[in-house]
């Protein structure tokens, strides 16, 4: 994937991202909206090594660049059966809060079901990230299960999530009422 817009790029992720992706990955702030206020504990050489696996058409992880500077990554796995599941995080904290994940998402979304023909993508987020809430809805995903206390974080604290739907046609059809 390689995708430009106005000052946005997608692009695939390389070995060389593996320092920023660990720098992400291992910091809590950050990655404390997946369930992970500790960080993950990875390293770049664990990194580099998943990168060297990544296959379009199995997974596939970008980093997102504004202005030629990484600010988050993305990446999606076919699920089979013409089913993507998608997952974003804008890590530069100046960055989150202007419609950028909106932007991203649906370039994203647009690329998964016209170049790649998935029929449909889904994604999951944690109850408590009602910033990412919004963004789906505000794309047409729609509300599939509410899983409560599902799992439990870093710090022994119960954790829930939201799974959602988006189809290819819903996609569309929200895409032109927007």
């Amino acid at each position: 994937m390689n995708i430009h817009y106005q000052n946005i790029t997608i692009r695939n992720a390389t070995s060389q991202d593996a320092t920023t992706l660990c720098s992400w990955w291992n910091d809590g702030s950050i990655m404390a909206h997946a369930g992970f206020p500790n960080g993950i504990n990875t390293t770049i050489e664990k990194i580099q090594k998943s990168l060297l696996t990544d296959d379009d058409a199995i997974h596939r992880r970008h980093i997102i660049e504004y202005d030629g500077k990484p600010i988050g990554e993305t990446n999606y796995r076919n699920l089979g059966g013409g089913i993507a599941e998608l997952g974003i995080k804008i890590c530069v904290t100046s960055m989150q809060s202007k419609g950028l994940g909106t932007i991203i998402l649906s370039l994203i979304i647009r690329h998964l079901f016209e170049s790649l023909h998935y029929q449909k993508v889904v994604l999951d987020t944690n109850m408590k990230n009602i910033r990412a809430q919004r963004t789906y809805t505000k794309l047409g995903f729609k509300q599939v299960r509410i899983r409560h206390n599902d799992w439990i974080d870093q710090l022994g604290v119960a954790q829930s999530s939201i799974d959602y739907s988006l189809t290819h046609e819903d996609f569309i059809d929200h895409s032109q009422k927007t």
